[in-house]
């Protein structure tokens, strides 16, 4: 990908690797928040964690932290990837994980231990499932409703 003035959002492709890298940062986060407690500190643990979403899901993974830390510091050991992919799906699962963190800071924020532990579970199973079996939830719901939604040609 270069990185011109003519690179749209249509063309943008990103390393699978990025965010599978991204999703253990989440994946330790969330466990972290979970066993601090549905208290101040794991309420504020996850509000951390939503914000490490916010760029990933408004502009796409490329844009997190998590994926600059990749960039600088483990791709150039890795060396270029061998395959590329379009950044919506993984942007979806960014949106799906900032719902869910926010969902939990909200309960947290309430006071509600089990809205807390339930939507920082959702975070800890999706994360856990990208990071160890490179198998991202969010993408393949985001893949889900596009066929769902697409008509034939």
């Amino acid at each position: 990908m270069t990185n011109d003035a003519a690179t749209t959002a249509k063309d943008i492709q990103i390393d699978p690797r990025g965010y599978r890298f991204g999703a253990s940062v989440t994946l330790l986060v969330s466990i972290v928040a979970l066993v601090i407690g549905a208290n101040i500190a794991g309420t504020i643990t996850m509000a951390i964690l939503a914000l490490l979403f916010l760029p990933g899901a408004t502009i796409g993974p490329q844009a997190t932290l998590q994926s600059w830390i990749f960039k600088r510091a483990i791709r150039p050991r890795l060396g270029a990837p061998t395959e590329t992919e379009s950044f919506r799906p993984p942007r979806f699962a960014q949106q799906m994980g900032l719902g869910f963190s926010v969902l939990a800071v909200i309960f947290g924020a309430l006071d509600i231990a089990l809205g807390f532990y339930i939507f920082t579970g959702f975070v800890v199973a999706a994360s856990f499932l990208n990071s160890v079996f490179g198998f991202c939830l969010g993408c393949e719901i985001y893949l889900l409703a596009k066929r769902a939604t697409t008509r034939a040609a």
